[in-house]
């Protein structure tokens, strides 16, 4: 992709139309009736966009959608700027000052071995500035916001380090079974609430096994949904190239010949 223009030049000149399609006086309605709280689910939206993107390794869908996604950063920051809170530029000179009070090993003179100190440095950091803002529990902090899967994973990091942990993997797989026990007894009790909070445990267990295993939860679940989508497409295919023999194959044994065709297709 050719360069067109200075980044600083093309970040002013985005600026620039930000403010205009804000301005009361000839902007844009839509923007303008837009606040925080409106705006925030189309920021979610492109942020899963870059992530869908990056998946597919589409590097130029993955321009344009890094370009929307700092759209959205550029009107939260204009809308600020509107209130008196802070503008564009404080935003950006806030992650630099915060990228280089936590890495004092790049910009200072701290001696850091290898990735792994880093990682556990980087946390020190970030424990000392939750204190500094005054939020001391170990689970302050971790947004509400974030994906259930993605949250539950980071929630449950934050309580291992004081020790709210299994050793190993094999203490969450017997956890794993006494949670499938429990949806079971909530089933057949047809106690709908119940039901509904083992399910919600039995995915958080789900969710500490991936993390002991080394898995990243919410991506082991996109490439599941890929894999299923990918799976069916692959029946409803085979099924509109068929003729069926009346009473050969039950519904069912087709669907399944079909879908273990699927798997061993590599879908």
């Amino acid at each position: 992709m050719p360069k067109t223009e200075d980044s600083a030049v093309a970040l002013q000149r985005l600026l620039d139309i930000m403010r205009r399609l804000r301005d009361p006086d000839g902007g844009c309605p839509w923007d303008c009736a837009q606040d925080f709280r409106s705006i925030a689910p189309f920021t979610l939206e492109e942020a899963y966009e870059v992530v869908d993107a990056i998946e597919r390794e589409r590097p130029d869908e993955l321009c344009d959608e890094l370009g929307d996604l700092l759209f959205q950063v550029v009107f939260h920051a204009r809308m600020a700027e509107e209130r008196g809170w802070f503008d564009f530029a404080e935003v950006a000179a806030a992650i630099g000052n915060k990228l280089e009070r936590r890495h004092p090993h790049v910009f200072g003179d701290v001696e850091i071995a290898d990735a792994e100190a880093q990682t556990l440095a980087w946390e020190a950091h970030k424990r000392a500035e939750r204190v500094q803002q005054g939020r001391h529990g170990v689970l302050d902090g971790v947004p509400l916001a974030l994906p259930a899967l993605t949250r539950a994973a980071k929630l449950q990091r934050r309580a291992a380090r004081i020790g709210l942990d299994w050793p190993d993997h094999r203490g969450v797989i017997d956890k794993l079974h006494e949670e499938v026990a429990e949806v079971e007894v909530a089933r057949a009790a047809g106690d709908q609430a119940a039901l509904s909070a083992e399910i919600g445990d039995l995915l958080f267990t789900c969710v500490n096994l991936a993390r002991h295993l080394e898995v990243d939860p919410e991506g082991a679940l996109r490439a599941a949904n890929a894999r299923f989508e990918a799976r069916v497409g692959h029946v409803e295919t085979a099924l509109e190239g068929m003729t069926k023999v009346a009473g050969a194959q039950s519904d069912a044994q087709i669907l399944d010949r079909l879908w273990t065709a699927a798997k061993q297709a590599g879908l």
